[in-house]
């Protein structure tokens, strides 16, 4: 069965008029939130085979300090497809994927990440969660079957959701 790991980049600054969209830093709290989410993938056990992002600023730090709490050295393919992509493109970035490969992160940016999550998994409560927002630095894992070549819609199971705040929920929404 191979797993797809979706993971959102976190949150980015927005300090800087001057900055490219694609060369928008995290701000702190996503720093934290992404650090935080990669030492509770390690809780969980989770490993991956293979590492694909999109190679903006924001989706490197994510995954900078995402391995900080992984305490692992990751190394992303990065995918210009992957910026900003649709989940047209998600979708055959995902159906290209070697089957070596049981278990892939992908890393990127809504609401690509979220069309594709609503788009393979079947109905259930995780999926009506998503449905609802998929935050910066959230988590979302699908079994989308024995060869990526067969994802298609409504074929994966939706196995976990995990937003920052499940895990800190000092990394939830500001309000104020």
């Amino acid at each position: 069965m191979k797993t797809l790991t979706l993971l959102r980049h976190a949150k980015s600054g927005w300090d800087d008029p001057v900055t490219r969209d694609f060369d928008r830093a995290l701000n702190p709290k996503g720093a934290r939130a992404a650090e935080t989410m990669g030492r509770h993938v390690r809780h969980l056990g989770m490993a991956f085979d293979l590492i694909v992002a999109s190679p903006a600023v924001r989706v490197q730090e994510t995954l900078q300090h995402f391995a900080i709490g992984l305490g692992e050295t990751l190394a992303p393919q990065w995918d210009r497809r992957l910026y900003l992509a649709s989940e047209a493109t998600l979708l055959d970035v995902v159906r290209a994927l070697p089957d070596t490969a049981e278990s892939v992160l992908v890393a990127g940016h809504n609401p690509g990440l979220e069309e594709l999550v609503l788009l393979l998994a079947q109905a259930g409560s995780l999926r009506c969660e998503v449905e609802a927002k998929f935050p910066t630095a959230s988590v979302a894992v699908l079994e989308v079957g024995d060869h990526w070549n067969e994802a298609s819609r409504g074929t994966a199971r939706l196995c976990r959701f995990i937003r920052p705040r499940d895990v800190d929920p000092s990394l939830g929404p500001d309000f104020g």
